[in-house]
């Protein structure tokens, strides 16, 4: 495949806006749909089913992500992007014309599959148009894009449902989305494979059965029972019969270059660990402040702000400070971050103010923006062109692989300590969340209760803290080495 050079590229300016507005449109969509659905459930009904509005989202997408990464690849980034993108924004126009809760979820599924190609393609984009040591530096304009989706997302969802019909927050992503295409479609020079390769069908099948199994049985574990071990089981065997068929392929879904390279290897871990270590905050942080301090949403909402503010600062400071050390430094100093802020979290207790929550979250989330951040430029910068489509959403796959998996551990961990801590309650959580029902208990059940759950969220913490002292050790991993245009 050639690589077009980068030097010759026109308008850069207006390629990296295109990508920001894309970048854009696929990150304000959980906050903004997050904040609409209480109304959305009001007129639909079918609350049972409420989970899966976003679960279902997350697993297409998921699903999807390593898909378009490989198909980028073999038929250019333009092209696969448009496919996406517009997949995207027909799902969002459905999902506005939902009559129940059912066509809700079904519209979702599809808006997921689209939105698997849009951030990494928007990333490899990005990465084609610009040199090795200028990627670290647009990282954190990208990046950026997340910290202005978090404060802009529940406001204008939480307005759009007060004055208009809730289907505007699935169209409000319309316009920007044709915006985006139209200015790729002007700006961005195409490149294509000329080694005229096919995309694995048989390993994308595989790849696909083997991911909705161990997503589904993780993310709905609660509600699934015992189907959940035949869920495992399904995704186990058909990772199996994955690996053997990509070791025969002629051309393997995943190339052999991925697993050669300790750094791609390494980002993938590392990536792996951020998501996981990022759900004891976004899950478990507005539980306690909720649950344990008795706080408001908004004020859970504004703790969780300030990790989306520490992380584009941290990722646009990671820039410079990977050219200025190594990779390898950036990534241990996040790391350390990262520990920091968890470890934060341990010294919570049932009289600390929101204060002290978003002071944890700002530094969990300075933490995970300049990790982050190093995986991805150190993976881009050591992938050959052929193959930087692929290893750009191994990256993507990887942290929402571990968003997953994070979520049913930590989970578990606090569903098991509430059981043995507090047998006779049904639900404890929810009944401290639930301002009636907090205030209908005696002060002496509100105590104990208040002192279980925090027991219980403590060891969720603790789990955290372990999983970000694996990110300082994958971190040794990485080369101790500044970007370099030798790495193009």
């Amino acid at each position: 495949m050639t690589e077009p050079g980068k030097n010759q590229v026109a308008h850069r300016h207006w390629i990296l806006i295109a990508a920001m507005l894309a970048m854009f449109m696929a990150a304000i969509e959980v906050t903004i749909v997050a904040t609409a659905m209480p109304t959305i459930v009001a007129e639909l009904g079918g609350f049972s089913q409420f989970g899966w509005v976003f679960s279902i989202y997350l697993l297409t997408q998921a699903v999807s992500v390593p898909i378009y990464g490989r198909l980028a690849d073999l038929w250019g980034r333009k092209r696969v992007f448009f496919i996406g993108t517009a997949l995207f924004l027909i799902g969002s126009v459905l999902c506005g014309f939902a009559t129940s809760m059912a066509w809700l979820i079904l519209f979702r599924a599809f808006q997921g599959l689209g939105a698997g190609a849009i951030m990494p393609l928007t990333a490899t984009i990005i990465a084609d148009v610009y040199e090795p040591e200028e990627r670290a530096g647009i990282q954190g304009w990208l990046s950026s894009v997340w910290g202005i989706s978090a404060i802009v997302g529940p406001l204008s969802g939480a307005w759009i449902v007060q004055h208009f019909n809730w289907a505007l927050i699935f169209w409000v992503n319309v316009p920007i989305g044709i915006i985006s295409m139209l200015m790729l479609a002007r700006w961005f020079p195409e490149s294509r494979n000329e080694q005229g390769q096919k995309l694995n069908l048989t390993g994308s099948g595989l790849l696909m059965l083997t991911i909705t199994a161990l997503l589904a049985a993780l993310l709905q574990a609660e509600s699934l029972g015992y189907w959940v071990i035949v869920l495992l089981a399904i995704a186990v065997l058909s990772g199996i019969a994955l690996l053997r068929h990509e070791k025969r392929s002629a051309e393997p879904l995943f190339p052999l270059a991925i697993w050669q390279s300790r750094t791609i290897v390494a980002g993938n871990a590392g990536n792996l660990v951020i998501g996981a270590a990022m759900m004891g905050i976004s899950a478990f942080l507005p539980t306690w402040i909720q649950g344990v301090n008795g706080g408001t949403p908004l004020q859970a909402g504004s703790a969780l702000a300030m990790m989306s503010i520490g992380w584009p600062l941290a990722s646009t400071l990671s820039g410079r400070l990977m050219l200025r050390t190594s990779y390898r430094f950036t990534a241990q100093l996040g790391s350390l971050l990262l520990i920091t802020g968890t470890a934060l979290l341990l010294t919570l207790n049932s009289n600390s103010g929101i204060l002290h929550a978003g002071v944890s979250a700002f530094v969990i989330g300075t933490g995970m923006g300049m990790t982050s951040t190093t995986f991805l430029i150190a993976v881009q910068n050591s992938a050959e062109f052929h193959i930087r489509g692929i290893c750009t959403a191994s990256i993507m796959f990887s942290r929402m692989l571990g968003s997953a998996l994070g979520t049913a551990v930590m989970g578990a961990v606090l569903n098991y300590n509430l059981m043995i801590r507090l047998p006779e309650h049904s639900d404890p959580v929810q009944q401290l969340m639930s301002h009636t029902q907090r205030e209908a208990l005696t002060q002496g059940s509100l105590g104990e209760m208040v002192t279980e759950i925090a027991a219980s969220l403590h060891w969720v913490f603790a789990v955290s803290v372990a999983i970000a002292i694996c990110s300082l050790l994958i971190a040794r991993m990485i080369p101790a080495q500044k970007p370099a245009r030798s790495e193009a």
